[in-house]
């Protein structure tokens, strides 16, 4: 785990002091930020993909580290990085990697045996956030490039048919976890990060398919009836959700993924950042609320270290940039100075090797 921040200067300026942050000063961080994490955690040749092992035994790829990956590259090249071969070389991963050809989800994990980097058994199943943020990537990557020379929008367009189909909920419409969700229970877990309004409204205007608004109108009932619940206004790794009137259960520790499925874990930390991406895209006023309340908690703390319970309670002492970089982004867009000053302190001068969750989100939230 990751806590030790450097000062960083650019343009004279000192990145967490009380000077201002200019964009070009913001702008320079980032890039140089990306730069590190893509020599760091990049692999292949004409194929790239994002290890997500950490250096420990046999290469793993994660469908979730592509869809960083992706929306990475295509977002420092709107920073100005000379990225689309990098982009279409992670793209081609992506392809190589779908379940099938005629279904454009991605295998969310594998692992090289025997020289190559393979999906067996439930590996070949779906994990919907990486899909989610992959179409998202393609989007952008039409927007930067065009699709002349790569049909991103076509791609965009195939995947997003799939997600409607596979990945979420017939009933209440939000994303399930994947595309193995088949029973009620399993259709009922829900990940509150994937809570991704803004895409779900821009994947709408894309697709001009009403199940997207409709993923909007609801995910947006349960940001608002998430933030209620607690004074803090956090959110839980995860949560269960039935009906069209969206019912919700507690899920108990362990239950789904580990003993933070009840708290602010690794899965839930990235929900400031979530919050934010769909404030820069909407200004809708359910989501600053949701996010401002958060936002105030966080203010408050002394540090923000790994983990809370949804009262707000600290489970750990230490810090790591998977918490602090999301909230730095949500500061940013909120125009939390100092809140923003304190998150940046607490983050490593430079891209940390062999801690591929924490850096990769170093890198991404600051790109967004």
């Amino acid at each position: 785990m990751v806590g030790l921040v450097g000062l960083l200067t650019f343009g004279g300026l000192l990145w967490g002091l009380d000077r201002p942050i200019t964009a070009q000063a913001q702008t320079t961080q980032a890039v140089t930020w990306y730069q590190q994490w893509r020599r760091a955690y990049l692999g292949g040749k004409t194929q790239k993909y994002v290890k997500t092992n950490d250096g420990q035994g046999a290469t793993q790829v994660l469908s979730e580290g592509q869809g960083y990956g992706m929306l990475a590259t295509v977002l420092a090249a709107k920073r100005g990085v000379k990225s689309q071969t990098t982009f279409n070389q992670l793209y081609r991963y992506y392809r190589a990697h779908r379940i099938a050809a005629d279904n454009p989800l991605m295998s969310w994990r594998q692992t090289r045996r025997g020289g190559q980097l393979t999906s067996v058994g439930s590996e070949r199943n779906s994990a919907t956030d990486g899909d989610l943020d992959i179409a998202y990537a393609l989007i952008l990557a039409d927007r930067q490039w065009g699709s002349r020379r790569v049909n991103y929008r076509q791609a965009a367009q195939r995947l997003l048919t799939a997600i409607a189909r596979h990945e979420l909920n017939p009933t209440t419409k939000l994303p399930l976890m994947g595309n193995w969700a088949t029973t009620a229970y399993d259709r009922s877990k829900l990940r509150t990060s994937d809570l991704m309004t803004g895409y779900f409204k821009t994947f709408a205007k894309f697709t001009h398919q009403h199940v997207w608004t409709q993923a909007a109108q609801r995910s947006q009932r349960l940001v608002s009836r998430l933030s209620a619940r607690h004074q803090t206004g956090l959110f839980p790794d995860f949560i269960r959700v039935s009906g069209t009137q969206l019912a919700l259960t507690n899920v108990h520790p362990g239950e789904i993924e580990s003993a933070t499925d009840n708290q602010v874990g690794y899965n839930a930390c990235r929900v400031p950042w979530r919050l934010a991406q769909t404030y820069r895209m909407t200004h809708d006023a359910t989501t600053k609320r949701a996010l401002t309340k958060q936002l105030t908690f966080f203010k408050h703390r002394a540090r923000i270290t790994s983990g809370y319970t949804l009262g707000g309670h600290a489970v750990n002492n230490y810090t790591n940039p998977a918490f602090n970089a999301p909230i730095n982004a949500a500061a940013r867009t909120l125009k939390m100075s100092g809140l923003r000053r304190k998150t940046a302190r607490q983050l490593p001068a430079k891209i940390t090797k062999h801690t591929y969750y924490s850096a990769t989100l170093q890198v991404v939230t600051a790109l967004s």
